[in-house]
């Protein structure tokens, strides 16, 4: 009887519970908090008018950017009519430039206070925002995890009213995104947040993959 009690323990093949190998892994499971590994997915990114203007001493900066150009441009206006002068009647040549001085007065009272009031930027944790131009407007927007090199750049001019450019390059085919008109130590202030907040951004990253 005892034999026959022990037979009767056997499990026929196939009909009992079924064991893994000991080599197999066992199978793998979600990581808690989501399907991508516990990380929550990113906020989509929106172009948006970026929040601050830039520094008021940018007026002028553009101010005299503007009269250089109108100096060349009335140069080369002032020697085009000289050699044509003798070809042309007084009335045309009179008339030409008047309207030429006309055109660059008013671009250097209008485009510097319209650059004011277009030019704008602002960073977050997740990009860059800028806003640029007078007649025609370009809106930006850079992610931290696309950020490149961060750099500053500062004219002749720029030196002289106490201003820099933030410069900010990507892999966009557009070029880098610059922040034109902040002062020098809010540039350099804005340069570095940037330049930690992308390492520690990009790090992230990488961790995640």
């Amino acid at each position: 009887m005892e034999r026959k009690a022990a037979a009767m323990q056997h499990t026929a093949p196939g009909t009992g519970p079924q064991h893994a190998p000991a080599d197999e892994p066992p199978a793998a499971r979600p990581a808690p908090g989501g399907p991508a590994g516990g990380y929550p997915a990113p906020r989509p990114l929106r172009l948006r008018p970026p929040a601050h203007r830039v520094d008021p001493r940018a007026v002028a900066w553009w101010t005299w950017q503007a009269v250089l150009l109108v100096l060349g441009v009335l140069a080369c206006v002032a020697g085009l009519l000289a050699w044509l002068w003798r070809e042309l009647p007084l009335p045309v040549s009179a008339g030409t430039a008047a309207l030429t001085v006309l055109l660059c007065a008013a671009y250097v009272v209008i485009a510097p206070r319209r650059r004011y009031r277009v030019h704008r930027w602002e960073t977050t944790d997740e990009a860059v925002y800028t806003a640029s131009g007078w007649l025609w407007q370009t809106y930006r927007i850079a992610p931290m995890s696309r950020i490149q090199t961060v750099d500053t750049a500062r004219g002749p001019l720029q030196q002289l009213f106490g201003l820099a450019t933030v410069v900010v390059t990507t892999a966009s085919a557009a070029g880098p995104v610059r922040m034109h008109g902040l002062g020098h130590e809010r540039a350099k202030e804005v340069a570095d947040h940037l330049a930690a907040t992308t390492q520690a951004t990009q790090a992230a990253d990488g961790d995640a993959t």
